[in-house]
């Protein structure tokens, strides 16, 4: 019975041999190839070649990356304004009046040496003091609307009410000084916007913006101002200075010198 047993065992064993080797000589088994996810460890494949690196088509590129867009052109068209006479002589304009003490006296002055401003009105003002309005044209300056109630955020608004405001100064201008030509509208504060612009050249007025700014409603010293105008003047500036909208006594005193040295380096001449 060992003896049998023991040839039994051997031809067990030499069949898993031969079976071994002729499994060893078949082709290996195809994979499965699976996509790794994140967080998946990456199978090689023993059978497919690897992939080729993907590179996204121009549609997906335009999905995750969109080309910029071009910016819109302000609605009612570009801010441009006149900040400069055209010429080498300088301009004065005054600003917030008329006012039943300041303007007086700047006209005063101004007709003393001979020099013509722009007068930018404020239209409650001007139904306050219509007579100092037909004072300005009487002597030969250049008007400005300058909107109702000097309203800073007046832009801002939808056209039909910035149309409305400036019609409603203009109104009252003429009110005081019928038939007046009115070339230009300065926004107070300088805080221009398209549809400002767009809407004050509908109605027949120039956008009026400035190149000399010496902060005179803050109230400095006349020496102050003074420095400030001739420092920042050059040829062809228009200078901002204020006859209304508060106590105007240092801009007053700063206008004799002021207004001389302007007239000797550069000549004076009133915007048309």
């Amino acid at each position: 019975m060992t003896h049998r047993a023991a040839i039994v065992s051997a031809l067990v064993v030499l069949a898993l041999l031969v079976g071994g080797r002729w499994a060893l000589g078949r082709e290996p088994v195809e994979t499965i190839l699976v996509e790794t996810g994140p967080g998946m460890p990456a199978t090689p494949s023993t059978s497919a070649p690897p992939d080729k690196p993907r590179t996204p088509s121009p549609s997906a590129s335009a999905r995750t990356t969109p080309p910029p867009k071009a910016p819109k052109p302000p609605k009612g068209g570009p801010i441009v304004t006149r900040e400069l006479t055209g010429s080498r002589k300088v301009a004065l304009t005054f600003d917030d009046g008329p006012h039943p003490t300041w303007t007086p006296k700047v006209l005063d002055l101004l007709r003393s040496k001979g020099v013509k401003a722009t007068f930018c009105l404020v239209g409650t003002e001007v139904h306050q003091y219509p007579a100092l309005v037909a004072r300005i044209v009487r002597e030969g300056h250049t008007l400005c609307n300058h909107t109702w109630h000097h309203e800073l955020d007046l832009g801002t608004k939808p056209e039909a009410e910035i149309r409305a405001n400036l019609e409603a100064t203009n109104r009252e201008i003429r009110r005081a000084v019928p038939g007046a030509k009115i070339k230009f509208f300065r926004h107070p504060g300088g805080m221009w916007t398209a549809a400002a612009i767009k809407v004050s050249r509908e109605l027949g007025m120039t956008p009026l913006g400035w190149d000399v700014d010496p902060l005179d409603w803050k109230k400095p010293s006349p020496e102050a101002i003074r420095t400030r105008v001739i420092n920042q003047a050059r040829p062809g500036s228009i200078v901002l200075l204020h006859d209304g909208g508060g106590d105007r006594a240092a801009t007053l005193s700063a206008c004799p010198a002021i207004v001389g040295e302007l007239k000797r380096k550069y000549g004076i001449v009133l915007l048309r």
